[in-house]
């Protein structure tokens, strides 16, 4: 992934390095396991093997633990391709958000957190600091293929990318559809095919740069 001001912090080596690594996996565990509003820093601790002040130290407060959990989990998981095409580069991006979505353990997160945010404030501003920076750190895709010449100047980033995503998370969570390969494909092609059209064009833009 691209570095982001809200990425998760370096982790440090040694005994505190696998300390981390093991509290982020129970994290992420725990979120697929129980949701959101059944983990616990204590859960979280026991799964991890490690005291529940070393957690609290850290890291403060749950919402901040699972913000970072999953940046850290995001950024092993999602890479952001940069094949010179832009069709190859969603296909591939979206099969990447295919492949997690579609996964055990990645279903059950995403469930348990929207579950959660339902009735959480905390969550909820969580979730958006989340979403903004894994958007920010995948935008090069379409941001490259605009200086390129492969989309119109002015193509807004995150709408061809939430509409890449979109039938992804509605085949998950609202008709519980198996994904598939094949779907990941459709929609990449779907929301390319609207961005050549030029729906996704902010209105009096100008030539794209990159950053």
């Amino acid at each position: 992934m691209l570095p982001v001001t809200d990425s998760p912090a370096r982790r440090p080596g040694g005994r505190t390095a696998r300390n981390t690594a093991a509290v982020f996996a129970a994290t992420v565990d725990e979120l697929a396991d129980r949701g959101y509003e059944e983990t616990s820093i204590e859960s979280i601790a026991a799964r991890a093997g490690v005291h529940k002040t070393t957690v609290y130290r850290r890291w403060g407060s749950k919402p901040e633990l699972v913000r970072q959990a999953l940046g850290a989990a995001a950024q092993s998981m999602i890479e952001v391709p940069d094949t010179g095409d832009i069709g190859s580069d969603l296909r591939l991006l979206s099969r990447s958000v295919q492949a997690t979505l579609g996964s055990p353990r990645g279903a059950g997160v995403t469930r348990g957190l929207l579950a959660g945010a339902a009735g959480a404030p905390e969550i909820r501003a969580m979730m958006t600091r989340f979403w903004d920076a894994r958007l920010a750190a995948i935008a090069a895709i379409v941001t490259r293929a605009v200086v390129r010449g492969q989309l119109p100047d002015g193509t807004e980033p995150g709408a061809v990318l939430r509409a890449m995503a979109a039938p992804l998370y509605y085949r998950l969570l609202v008709t519980g559809e198996e994904l598939t390969p094949g779907h990941a494909d459709e929609a990449a092609a779907a929301a390319l095919a609207a961005a050549l059209a030029g729906v996704f064009r902010a209105p009096q833009s100008g030539p794209a740069r990159l950053p």
